[in-house]
């Protein structure tokens, strides 16, 4: 199943994708002729959805099966399908490749141990609306992931069992700005600068995705292909990351993982190919879709 958040009207709701035509559940339940066992709320309807997901699936499924569409795509205006997540994580240098790129001015080893950063949330950004260059920088960069949603409120899980904590996946893509990450170890501000975590198009259920660990992932510069790698090559994988940041932190239904990305980032380039006003930034992943940004100018 694919769950979108979307805007219309001047209102936010969730629903189902279906091709190019969405199933709403937010206009399902507000006209009450089958109401979920746990309802909706307007301020975090998908957060909602995926904590109350046993209870309410059946619902869901009965209002895809039954319900006209309500909206094309192009009525709407998609959001990230988690628009307002209580913690947004990504894990770095998480495939060889990447991390054996020669970038000036470093000097990197296989980590030992999983290297982790925040994006801040004022980053989420939704998957087509455009990356906003800062006025600050020159060295804005892309880098392709595959994203995964937490399903439930948990801790210490075990790796056998991590896959069960899994709600679903998106495409995403690490925005990063070079020089304010390398100015400091902690990663933070290069990786939180606004409209710099675009993820979706849709929350697409695990069931549906099955082993996330062999899924291709290509990202495009205005037509030029320059990362290609499959999922299986992560370092650390999904379940390893769950495990690791589970010891650490109690996990929410609704936390997105950005679980790394592949060689061919703009900064391994010689001169490097940052991003630059009009750039368009396609990043796809198999049984996820795709995500699209055009780059603008911050003025200041």
């Amino acid at each position: 199943m694919k769950l979108v958040s979307y805007e219309v009207a001047g209102a936010t709701e969730v629903g189902v994708l279906k091709g190019e035509q969405i199933v709403s559940l937010s206009r399902a339940q507000a006209e009450g002729l089958n109401r979920p066992p746990r309802p909706l709320s307007s301020h975090q309807p998908m957060i909602d959805l995926i904590t109350h997901w046993a209870d309410n699936r059946p619902w869901v499924e009965a209002v895809q099966a039954t319900r006209a569409p309500d909206w094309q795509l192009d009525q709407v205006h998609l959001s990230a399908p988690v628009p307002r997540p209580s913690k947004l994580l990504a894990i770095g240098l998480n495939y060889l490749e990447h991390v054996q790129e020669q970038i000036v001015g470093e000097s990197r080893n296989v980590p030992e141990h999983q290297i982790w950063f925040t994006k801040l949330g004022h980053a989420v950004n939704g998957p087509y609306d455009p990356i906003l260059l800062p006025a600050v920088s020159q060295a804005t960069d892309y880098e392709g992931e595959m994203v995964a949603i937490i399903g439930q409120r948990c801790k210490h899980v075990p790796r056998e069992r991590a896959h069960e904590l899994v709600f679903g996946y998106c495409v995403g893509n690490d925005v990063s700005v070079r020089d304010w990450q390398k100015r400091t170890p902690q990663w933070m501000l290069g990786k939180s600068f606004d409209t710099h975590a675009p993820f979706g198009p849709c929350l697409t259920t695990a069931d549906e995705v099955g082993d996330p660990h062999g899924l291709d992932l290509r990202c495009w510069v205005n037509g030029e292909l320059r990362q290609s790698s499959n999922t299986r090559l992560m370092i650390f994988n999904l379940w390893d990351q769950i495990a690791h940041l589970s010891q650490v932190m109690t996990l929410e239904p609704g936390d997105v993982i950005f679980t790394g990305t592949c060689s061919g980032v703009g900064a391994a380039f010689n001169p490097p190919k940052f991003l630059r006003e009009g750039d368009l930034v396609r990043v796809e992943i198999d049984k996820l879709g795709h995500i699209e940004s055009r780059c603008i100018q911050e003025r200041l």
